[in-house]
Formats: structure tokens, C-alpha cells, sequence
């Protein structure tokens, strides 16, 4: 099944697209959100999985990446807060009304998670893929020591590039400085800021009753086991349902990318838990 885009317009002028895919018969809906500088279109093969169950899936662009009509650089910034209020809300809204579940793979596993406790009664639950927070004291030796070293140089070499060279340093994507920024902090801190929403995010998710899926991939270091437990302890009450998925299940290597070359094992967990009775 090959996805349609959807073009969406910000309220800023920012144009980027949607990737819907559509079975034949829709049973689930789910919006996903890709990993920090992955384009929406590496994830074809994991909608296309999906909607081979009968799930609706729309994958959207991140600014900056892909699709995106604008390109982060020295006076063209933006951090959480915009993504947040300006592009997921006007791809929502692109969606038209209905239950639709919140998904994302690693950083779009915390932007869904964020979005559904702007606004609660539009999302049906969360698929939490390979993400968590990235807090540096969940992380154990070297990866915890690379981590935390590697988020206080962030600040200082975003305003001297004025954008983020990801694809020169071999970690995401040329991004926008100030996503960057607020992203290191949650490294230093564990915890998610208002961003300009106009309350504290972490008592929205502390309310956020909706059911929950977190995966976790056994060989993946960069989100390990123990920082989906920390993002889904901020969320609310709900039935809550947390799995860690080695090869075997998978049927390619558990780690924070791999699953994405082969995704049906994934598919058909995830398919398992939206269409569960």
C-alpha cells in the first residue's frame, strides 16, 4: 500500500505533508512521529505493515526534515514549543475528528506522548516505540558519561553554527538549534518544560488517563527499558502495557533503528494491542 500525502499548512506559513496510508477497511487509527532527523517516508514500510492489519496511519513531517518546506540555519530557528503548537497541532486538525491513537519512535514517542496531554480527549492512546526519557542518570557508564557530556556541549555549538550539523557529527539531522537545546535539557533534568503551552506540561501528563503500549528493544542503547518506564511513570492512570522485543520477535536485530528495514514483527504487536477487545 503505497502512501498519499497530505500537504498541511502551520499557522505560520510552515508547509510540510502528511503520509497517509489507507486499507481498505479501516479498524484503527494511529498518528505516528518520527525519530529526531528521520524523514516521515522511512516509515512507508511500518504504515504499510500496519494498514495490512486494517489500521489507518498518518506519519508526519518533522520541520526541518523531509517534506518540510523550510531548513533550519543562522536566523531560522525554532524549538519544542513550535513543533508542539504550530506543526502537530495543525496536522491534527488536518486529520478531522475521530479517535485516532498517538504514536512515535524514539523523540516522536515523547512529542505523542506530549500532544496527547495538550489535548487529552482527542487522543484514544499511545504507542511508545523505542523512546523514552533521556534523562542522563538512567543511562549506565560510558552512555551515560557520552550522554551527558554531549548534551552541555549542545548549547554552545548550536549559537556557533547557528543550527545543529547533525549529519556531519553522524547523529540526526541538520535540526534546529533550539530543538536541540530543549532537548538537552531533558537529558540534564528528566523532566518536560511548558514550552510556551501555557501550563506545566508534566502535571498534563500526570493527568493523562488513556491506555498506553511502550516498547522497548532489547539491544537498543539509546533507549533502553529504563527510560520507557520514566516516561510512561509521568503519565495518568490507564491501562498500562510495557514490553521489551529481542530479534526473535522481531525477526531482525532488537535496536533503536534496525526494526525499520523488517517491521512486521513490530507491526503485528502493535496491531495486536489497537485491535484488542
Amino acid at each position: 500500500m503505497n502512501p498519499v500525502e497530505h500537504p498541511v499548512v502551520a499557522e505560520d506559513g510552515h508547509r510540510f505533508c502528511l503520509r497517509i496510508v489507507e486499507p481498505a477497511a479501516s479498524r484503527a487509527h494511529l498518528l505516528f512521529l518520527p525519530a529526531l532527523g528521520v524523514p516521515a517516508a522511512k516509515y512507508d514500510a511500518f504504515a504499510a505493515a500496519l494498514a495490512g492489519h486494517g489500521i489507518r496511519v498518518a506519519v508526519a513531517e518533522w520541520r526541518g526534515i523531509g517534506s518540510s518546506a523550510w531548513r533550519a540555519g543562522r536566523g531560522i530557528d525554532w524549538g519544542y514549543g513550535t513543533l508542539l503548537g504550530r506543526d502537530l497541532r495543525a496536522a491534527r486538525a488536518a486529520l478531522g475528528p475521530g479517535a485516532w491513537h498517538y504514536g512515535g519512535h524514539s523523540l516522536g514517542g515523547q512529542f505523542a506522548a506530549m500532544l496527547a496531554a495538550l489535548d487529552p480527549e482527542a487522543c484514544a492512546g499511545l504507542v511508545l516505540v523505542a523512546t523514552g526519557v533521556p534523562h542522563e542518570r538512567l543511562y549506565r557508564g560510558a552512555a551515560g558519561l557520552a550522554i551527558a557530556a554531549f548534551a552541555r556541549l549542545l548549547p554552545a555549538l548550536t549559537r556557533l553554527c547557528g543550527h545543529y550539523p547533525g549529519h556531519r557529527l553522524g547523529f540526526a539531522g541538520r535540526e534546529a538549534g533550539g530543538v536541540m537545546r530543549d532537548w538537552a535539557r531533558t537529558v540534564r533534568h528528566g523532566v518536560y518544560e511548558d514550552y510556551g503551552t501555557g501550563g506545566s506540561l508534566e502535571d498534563r501528563m500526570r493527568r493523562l488517563a488513556v491506555p498506553v503500549l511502550g516498547l522497548s528493544l532489547a539491544e537498543d542503547w539509546l533507549a533502553p527499558a529504563v527510560t520507557l518506564a520514566a516516561l510512561m511513570d509521568k503519565l495518568g492512570p490507564g491501562p498500562h502495557r510495557a514490553m521489551t522485543l529481542d530479534g526473535g520477535r522481531l525477526g531482525v536485530r532488537a535496536d533503536h533503528f534496525r526494526w525499520m528495514r523488517r517491521p512486521d514483527g513490530l507491526a503485528q504487536t502493535v496491531a495486536d494491542w489497537l485491535l484488542s477487545p
